[in-house]
């Protein structure tokens, strides 16, 4: 059975007094939880959360990583400083760093491979815009994403990886894939590491469900058998919502 892992990116959002005070409130909420339990924070939050989370289940991810080990690279952060910093988890290849900082579907590979070979965890992002979802183009697209993105890796890594399938144009929009919709791209997903890697490796993959789930959608989705977590957003900024998710079987 796959343990079920719920995550919260909070994107740029929360200083780090705020992202502490958040953590602190949340810990007492998650403490019994079922699932894994993970908040991907600002890189200046890291440290902050690292304290507040010491001693509980909530563990900490980044929200980006560069593919060199070190070098000219301003402003970006390398696998091995984020493990430094006592990272564990990083998300890769999310909607918006590819939609508004250029993220390629070869550069997400890249990171993707250097962030497995520093012992980080990945949360690898994959999912289709609007326009693909009525084209009816959704299966060919995730299928090639999450090829690509896993490409050089063994089987016995790509089984450690969590991807996080984010439809798009469902995410700050109000808008929400239905839960058979979620689930039957989920499947695409799995089926297409299945034909890369084996049944083995593609049954214990981990895949989420990133597309504003929420307190008042969480069991509906949950209660599908391709999905093993969410990936959050706006749900995670408030401890109760986040809680409300996080125990989901409660």
């Amino acid at each position: 059975m796959r343990k079920p892992i719920i995550a919260g990116n909070w994107k740029m959002n929360k200083t780090p007094a705020e992202a502490a005070a958040l953590v602190n409130e949340l810990k007492p909420l998650v403490a019994d939880a079922g699932c894994d339990v993970v908040v991907c924070v600002p890189a200046v939050d890291i440290a902050a959360v690292k304290e507040a989370a010491a001693g509980s289940n909530i563990k900490v991810g980044a929200q980006n990583v560069h593919w060199a080990k070190s070098g000219a690279y301003t402003g970006e952060l390398s696998a091995d400083m984020l493990v430094a910093a006592g990272v564990e988890y990083v998300v890769i290849g999310h909607s918006e760093r590819r939609q508004y900082f250029g993220e390629t579907d070869q550069t997400v590979n890249q990171r993707v491979l250097a962030a497995v070979a520093a012992g980080l965890k990945v949360i690898l992002c994959v999912g289709e815009m609007k326009d693909v979802r009525e084209a009816g183009a959704t299966d060919g697209l995730v299928d090639y994403q999450t090829i690509m993105a896993l490409n050089g890796l063994s089987a016995e890594q790509v089984a450690d990886v969590i991807v996080a399938y984010e439809p798009v144009w469902a995410i700050g929009t109000g808008l929400t894939a239905t839960d058979e919709q979620a689930n039957e791209t989920i499947g695409v997903i799995r089926k297409a590491i299945a034909r890369k890697y084996g049944q083995e490796c593609a049954d214990k993959v981990r895949i989420q469900y990133g597309g504003s789930m929420n307190p008042k959608n969480v069991k509906g989705l949950m209660a599908q058998p391709e999905i093993d977590g969410g990936l959050i957003g706006g749900a995670s900024l408030k401890a109760a919502d986040f809680s409300l998710v996080v125990n989901y079987d409660k």
